[in-house]
Formats: structure tokens, C-alpha cells, sequence
């Protein structure tokens, strides 16, 4: 079977091995295993670092075209005027394979589903790695793509594979995942002890995106409110520089560790021995440090964005009840404190008040007295009581400014924490990554069943 693979990533040459991003390249083994020839069409340059690893099948074929990239005036001209060009490459290559796959999305995937089109006969499997709810709001290209691909008049002999399960789809959309352990590591969860003291993991960039300083303020108003909880925080970028400011000028060097980019290993053990997984991200596709965290019991406390509520259990009527909206609006944004200029007053803008400061003077142990005091009884008010949800694998936050009042109603029933880390134990373990190339292997197998295999 010829398999052909468009995407936007980059495929580099280093030591004379073709390279690629090392998740990617790890995803893009197991297609290329149950082919007998394999082509890329994608770019061969790439102006920024990247974590890279060679693949296993060097014998593949590449086909190099340029990014299509738009965002200054320059770069839209050329890629305009390449755009004819890239469309007879992506043409005479999908008339060779017998299966195409796109990797969505992109600019060039945006001109291969449109290029497919002309090909309604062929095999063709594309894997949507963003966020496919229909109500997101996304750019042009994105919301073009997903509707060009939903549409079964134009688009033909397709399967979708999407992040999530979402209302009016069409025939050819289909729920898939992405997985990293194996069926040989699942374990029994963990006991933890959920009445405290609690640890809190953050895995990811520490980019904007990710609002790993809105994690540190969660973190920060929680101890301010007499939690004792620590975290630790596992990746680089932009920000980790303001958070180490932010982290020291709070005194909260004994309670928040930066350890930056670690082997997966070593971030592993971390979701092990930890009660909760922040990830209070503006856009998600699937959510590794969800996923990740919940394989050993590790509770994710998450936004509402992309899959996020479909992993954790939540129904749409559930989400006005148990999580809230989460906003980007300018008064928000300046009620979380999201301006990255550091201050010499301390604020608190998750909106709790100053409970704890390590900076303030009088006692530490009377603060934090106040603050439990504060928080006990928070949890014994009746309007903070809800009605559990048995599915329930998660804490989801969908309004930024009430997350510490969120987590610490939750902080008050330890049996149901319990219970939420069993559940997500026990959902992320069916997708391993076993099961993830028995499903690649079947995607493929129906396009040429007695070549579906390489060894």
C-alpha cells in the first residue's frame, strides 16, 4: 500500500537521518508500519528549536514544499503566488498513493482538503489534531477546514478522526485519541491522602496559552486560604522567568518548584505521587497533561476548552451547575492579574483577599489559621453543597476568578476525590497506546488488507 502523509510539520535531515518533532515522529512510526511505501509532502525548513527524533523508516520520500504562512505582508505574497505550484505537488501525489492522510490543521492541510476533493475514490483518513468543537472560536482557516471536511457532497471515502464527542456531526466524524503509555503499565491507582497536605503538578509550555501564572495565583490563594499545597511545575518557555520572580517575591520558594523540561520519566513519577494536574489552558487539541494525569490517578483540575469536559465526565447540562464560563474579556483578564508586569505590592486576583503573605508582617501560623478558619467555613455553607456526578473524573473550571472557591468545595469531600481518581484511572487506561496503533492498523487495513502489514 502507498501511503501518503501531508502535514504542516516540519521533516529536517540531521546527520544525514530524516528527523521530525519526537511525538509527531513517534505517531507517524505506527502509520508507516503497515505501509510498503510512504511519502511526505511538507516542509524541510524550520527557523526555531525543536526536540526532534529520527524515524524508524528512513526510506520514505519526501517531498518538500514551503510553509504557506500569512502573517506579515511579505510572506502572504509568497506564499499566494507558491499556492498553484503546492496544488499540482499535492495533486500528482495523491493520484499515486492508494491512502491518503492530512494532518489537520493547517495552511497546507487547507489546500490538501481541497486538492482531495478531486479524488473522491481514494482512501483518505485525516486526524484533526485541534479543537473541533463547533462553537469554538477559531480562525477562518480553521473553521474552512472543518467544514470542508464535514461536508460529504464534496468530501468522500473519509474518516475524521477528532479530539471529543460533539453534537451534529456528520457520518464521516469520528471520536479518536491520543495515548503515550502502554496496556503493560497500568497499574492500581495510588492511595493518596485526600484530606491533605496536597501536591499539584503543571506539565506543559509556559506560554501564555497554557496560563502557568494563572496556575501560580491558584496555587498562591489556596495557601493563602489555609490549603496546604505545594507544586511543581515540569516544562519551560516566555514565562518561567516571571513565575520564579513571582514565586520568590511571594516567599513560596519552600512550596512551588520550577524543574523545567525533564524526561518523561521523571514526569511520570510526578503524576504518581501527586493529587492534582493544573492545566488552565486558553485552546487545547487533546490534552496530554489531562490524559497523562489521569492514567494513575492523578485528578486534572482543567479549563473548559476543546475535549476537556467530554474527558472529565461532564455533560452539557451539567455545566452550568457544577463549573462556570471562562472568559477572556478585558475585565477578566485584569481581574486575574494577567499583565506580566511585576509589581512590588502583591496582589491576589483569583479574588479571595490577602490571607497569607509570606512579605506581611505578624504571624504565619495566625494567617493561616484565619485562612482555614475562613475555608471550613466555606465548606460547611449549604450553598456550597453539589450534586456529584458519578462519571465525574475531574475538576473543570470554567470561570477563572471562582477556580479557588471551585477547588476548595471539592477539597471538602475527600470520598469523592476518592472516587474521581478511580474513575479517571480507570477512563484513561482504555486508551493506551497499544490500542492506538490497532486502531492506525485498521484505518489502514481497509484500504489494502494483504499489504497492511511491514516487518
Amino acid at each position: 500500500m502507498k501511503l501518503l502523509l501531508i502535514s504542516d510539520a516540519p521533516i529536517l535531515f540531521e546527520n544525514k537521518e530524516k528527523v521530525a518533532y519526537a511525538p509527531y515522529v513517534k505517531e507517524m512510526n505506527m502509520w508507516m508500519k503497515y505501509a510498503t511505501s510512504t511519502t511526505y509532502v511538507c516542509p524541510t525548513k524550520y527557523d526555531r528549536s525543536l526536540l526532534t527524533k529520527a524515524f524508524d523508516f528512513q526510506d520514505c520520500e519526501i517531498k518538500s514544499v514551503k510553509r504557506l504562512e500569512f502573517h506579515t505582508l511579505f510572506s502572504a505574497i509568497i506564499s499566494f503566488f507558491s499556492i498553484p505550484y503546492q496544488a499540482v505537488i499535492l495533486w500528482n501525489a495523491m493520484r499515486k498513493a492508494d491512502h491518503i492522510h492530512l494532518r489537520c490543521p493547517g495552511n497546507l492541510a487547507l489546500l490538501a482538503a481541497i486538492v482531495q476533493i478531486l479524488f473522491p475514490s481514494k482512501r483518505k483518513t485525516v486526524k484533526y489534531a485541534g479543537n473541533f468543537d463547533p462553537m469554538a472560536s477559531q480562525p477562518m482557516a480553521y473553521r474552512w477546514q472543518k467544514s470542508l471536511l464535514s461536508n460529504t457532497f464534496l468530501t468522500k471515502n473519509i474518516k475524521v478522526l477528532v479530539y471529543g464527542e460533539w453534537p451534529n456531526q456528520t457520518k464521516n466524524i469520528q471520536a479518536f485519541f491520543t495515548a503515550t503509555y502502554s496496556r503493560y503499565q497500568i497499574q492500581p491507582v495510588a492511595n493518596r491522602n485526600w484530606k491533605g497536605p496536597y501536591k499539584a503538578v503543571f506539565v506543559g509550555t509556559m506560554g501564555a496559552n497554557k496560563r502557568p501564572l494563572e496556575v501560580f495565583e491558584l496555587i498562591k490563594e489556596l495557601r493563602a486560604n489555609g490549603v496546604a499545597i505545594s507544586l511543581d511545575y515540569y516544562g519551560d518557555g516566555p514565562l518561567k522567568k516571571d513565575i520564579e520572580i513571582k514565586v520568590k517575591q511571594a516567599g513560596l520558594e519552600d512550596h512551588i518548584s520550577l524543574h523545567g523540561n525533564v524526561e518523561n520519566s521523571i514526569v511520570t513519577k510526578a503524576y504518581k505521587n501527586s493529587h492534582f494536574s493544573l492545566l488552565l489552558s486558553k485552546s487545547e487539541g487533546w490534552p496530554k497533561a489531562v490524559a497523562e494525569a489521569m492514567f494513575w490517578g492523578c485528578i486534572p483540575v482543567a479549563s473548559k476548552v476543546s475535549c476537556v469536559p467530554w474527558m472529565l465526565g461532564y455533560s452539557s447540562s451539567e455545566l452550568g451547575v457544577q463549573s462556570y464560563e471562562l472568559r477572556d474579556d478585558v475585565s477578566n483578564s485584569k481581574a486575574l492579574g494577567s499583565n506580566l508586569e511585576i509589581k512590588d505590592q502583591e496582589t491576589y486576583p483569583l479574588g479571595l483577599g490577602k490571607g497569607f503573605d509570606a512579605s506581611s508582617s505578624g504571624s504565619d501560623a495566625r494567617s493561616l489559621s484565619k485562612g482555614r478558619e475562613r475555608l471550613q467555613n466555606k465548606k460547611n455553607n449549604p450553598s456550597a453543597n453539589f450534586a456529584a456526578n458519578k462519571e465525574q473524573r475531574g475538576i473543570l473550571i470554567t470561570d477563572l476568578s471562582r477556580a479557588v472557591e471551585a477547588v476548595s468545595t471539592y477539597l471538602g469531600h475527600p470520598e469523592l476525590l476518592q472516587h474521581m481518581s478511580q474513575a479517571a484511572a480507570t477512563w484513561s487506561q482504555q486508551y493506551t497506546i497499544d490500542d492506538f496503533e490497532s486502531e492506525i492498523a485498521l484505518l489502514l487495513k481497509e484500504t489494502d488488507p494483504p499489504k497492511a502489514s511491514k516487518k
